[in-house]
């Protein structure tokens, strides 16, 4: 089910809420010291490095929960591209508030417009091919919702937000059937009888041979697990369609394309949320 605007915005005032607490505990005992409560103050939040911009309006929600009445005026919109010395917000108002936000409102900002830009990368890479980029739910835990978001805003889709959103079959839960002497295609067919209705039934493979029963048994996604192109061709070409093929597990800047040009549907990618760089961004400071 999809979830409303309102309630992932609800989601992401408690991410917030809960990296100001983590971040300011009992106090800035620092601007507390030294910054007079009535001195103001402008700044400006600043690219230093060529990306995607991804967490505009998180950043704002983090000044907004500080201090409501500071005036915070976006530049750009998350999914542009963005340019080294470009000045992408700027933010007004009570020196103090915007000096105890700005560690959190960065963080979040740079993480998650390294994922986007990061993304973008892998997408540019494939474009003109019919292959989607998607991550896995390879994230920070408590951070999945915004670290999906800026994959979305690089250019990319998301794969499953949690393990409700569909079944997938991998070499752990068919270790664990063998006991039982259940196969892979018997795990499929028993997926279908037993998960919820409508779900797709996704099956991790590691060779042309098991992607050849996953389709017997009805798999809706078939995902093939660190294989060669030369087999992920062999596996197009024996499903011709039937099914949608994940090309997972090594995928590199170098190697994506060549992937994607074996005719895989999709190319899911742990890299762009669990290793994507930060995207350098600073606040700079100064006075009214």
């Amino acid at each position: 089910m999809v979830e409303s605007m309102k309630t992932v915005w609800q989601q992401v005032e408690r991410i917030v809420k809960d990296a100001l607490s983590e971040d300011i505990a009992s106090g800035d005992v620092t601007t507390e010291a030294l910054i007079p409560s009535d001195l103001r103050g402008k700044a400006s939040i600043l690219v230093k490095r060529d990306g995607v911009l991804a967490g505009i309006d998180v950043a704002r929600e983090v000044f907004r929960q500080i201090d409501r009445s500071l005036r915070f005026k976006a530049l750009a919109k998350d999914g542009t591209k963005v340019r080294k010395g470009q000045v992408v917000a700027t933010v007004e108002g009570k020196a103090a508030s915007i000096l105890k936000a700005e560690r959190t409102a960065l963080n979040f900002l740079q993480h998650m417009s390294g994922i986007a830009t990061e993304t973008a990368r892998y997408v540019e890479a494939v474009s003109g091919t019919r292959a989607v980029v998607t991550d896995t739910r390879k994230t920070i835990p408590g951070l999945r919702l915004l670290e999906k978001y800026a994959v979305r805003a690089g250019g990319g889709k998301n794969h499953r937000l949690n393990l409700a959103d569909g079944v997938l079959i991998k070499d752990n839960h068919l270790v664990a059937l063998r006991a039982d002497e259940v196969g892979l295609g018997e795990a499929v067919k028993k997926a279908r009888q037993r998960a919820p209705k409508g779900l797709k039934i996704e099956v991790e493979v590691e060779s042309v041979p098991q992607a050849r029963e996953a389709l017997a048994a009805g798999a809706d996604i078939i995902m093939l697990d660190n294989m060669k192109p030369e087999d992920m061709r062999k596996a197009v070409k024996l499903v011709k369609g039937k099914a949608l093929l994940e090309a997972s597990g090594g995928i590199t800047p170098d190697n994506v394309r060549s992937v994607a040009e074996t005719g895989v549907d999709l190319i899911s990618i742990g890299a762009l949320t669990h290793s994507a760089r930060a995207l350098d961004i600073s606040l700079e400071f100064g006075i009214e």
